[in-house]
């Protein structure tokens, strides 16, 4: 199917219609994925027929959907980000030069843990700000004060404080590894996706995909607990002894996880001296892992377990995995559900034990937000700082920032 062109005239360019950048534009407004994913495919289906349209008409036709689907303030925030053809150049400590862009300065306030509503408008007031004082030019740090400052006076101590903690740590380069473990069908993977969006981390490595390699390095006769799932790695085990199953169920879990423990590490190990971000996330991610990490003082290590505490959620997500990725057959990990409860029961306990963060996932939105009060707590633990020693010393006339103009 052939895509509608959008058609600037002002810039005489013909680019296709992408529904994926509608949807980041959408966002910048404040709207969450799963609505800015709605709107732009409302928006794609009506110009199905339509061979090409212009940049302004486009313009009106997603703001009129905004302003009938949603709060007309979100409509507001759009005609704002692509009304204005102004440029402000954000200069950082390297000389290098970029365009402030009101959704990346949204994108790093939600970083920071603030909420994706208030994000958007500090964003746009901070615009808003600079073309007020004709700002032309101005340094990454004014920037940085300048929305500390704003942050502190409309959102409060809390907040502004969370910006200023997210602010030193991206300027310190130390790596954040953030381990993401749980049980089979309590959302790691969608969690993890969200949240290395959130935190713009591109590195994400999921357990299973090691296990895959090492299966393919190492034969099913040599290492038989590594050819099975982990709520069956039990069955293989040489020597069961008579034991309780759910004590054979850990066992088979743990020798599987050691095994895994081998390549995970080496993954962190990378990370940590390529000094970049990362995301492990799997069922293989156990609490006692963070004994076997690479001590690293610069680098921040955060573990967190997710749970699904009603056996009936569980099932249904088990039973949603088969629909969403068919070659997932839900019939074998329901037959197994009482081998997968007991296992997370068993990663809970240890989780305790550890003093490893336990989150219940029941609505995807609390448990990012959790999560990223979490980051933002292992953060402020570590931080010491104020706003001049993250910023520098900016002065200040009016309320307003001295800057190249």
């Amino acid at each position: 199917m052939a895509k509608t062109l959008v058609v600037n005239e002002q810039e005489e360019t013909r680019v296709p219609f992408l529904r994926g950048i509608l949807i980041h534009s959408l966002q910048d407004t404040g709207l969450d994925f799963d609505k800015a994913f709605e709107l732009a495919s409302v928006i794609r289906n009506n110009l199905a027929k339509s061979a090409e349209i212009t940049n302004e008409k486009l313009h009106k036709k997603v703001s009129a959907q905004l302003r009938e689907k949603f709060d007309p303030v979100f409509a507001e925030r759009y005609d704002a980000l692509h009304g204005s053809t102004v440029t402000i150049i954000v200069r950082d400590q390297d000389d290098q030069i970029t365009p402030f862009s009101r959704g990346g300065h949204r994108r790093f306030l939600e970083a920071s843990g603030i909420a994706a509503a208030k994000a958007a408008t500090v964003a746009a007031n901070i615009y808003e700000q600079l073309l007020k004082d004709g700002v032309k030019e101005i340094s990454a740090s004014s920037l940085g004060h300048l929305t500390y400052r704003h942050l502190e006076r409309e959102l409060g101590e809390d907040d502004a404080r969370r910006y200023l903690v997210w602010s030193e740590f991206q300027e310190s380069g130390r790596p954040l590894l953030l381990l993401i473990g749980g049980t089979i069908g309590c959302g790691k993977s969608t969690i993890a996706t969200e949240i290395a969006h959130r935190l713009d981390i591109v590195r994400t490595q999921s357990t299973d995909m090691l296990r895959e390699v090492m299966r393919m390095m190492i034969p099913e006769r040599l290492m038989p607990v590594l050819h099975t799932s982990s709520f069956n790695a039990w069955k293989v085990l040489p020597v069961q002894d008579g034991q309780e199953e759910h004590d054979l169920l850990a066992q088979g879990y743990q020798r599987q996880a050691e095994l895994l423990a081998v390549p995970c590490e080496a993954v962190l190990e990378r990370a940590i001296r390529e000094r970049v971000p990362l995301i492990l996330e799997g069922v293989h991610v156990q609490p006692s892992f963070l004994r076997q990490l690479p001590k690293d003082p610069d680098a921040i290590v955060i573990c967190i377990m997710l749970a699904v505490l009603s056996p009936k959620e569980l099932k249904r997500r088990l039973r949603g995995r088969s629909t969403n990725v068919p070659q997932r057959r839900a019939k074998r990990y329901l037959s197994e559900f009482d081998a997968i409860w007991e296992i997370q029961s068993y990663l809970l306990s240890e989780a305790d034990h550890f003093d490893v963060p336990i989150i219940s996932n029941d609505k995807k939105r609390k448990t990012i937000q959790q999560i990223m009060a979490t980051v933002d707590q292992v953060l402020s633990y570590q931080f010491h700082g104020s706003p001049q020693e993250v910023f520098g010393v900016c002065e200040e006339t009016n309320g307003s920032l001295r800057t190249t103009a």
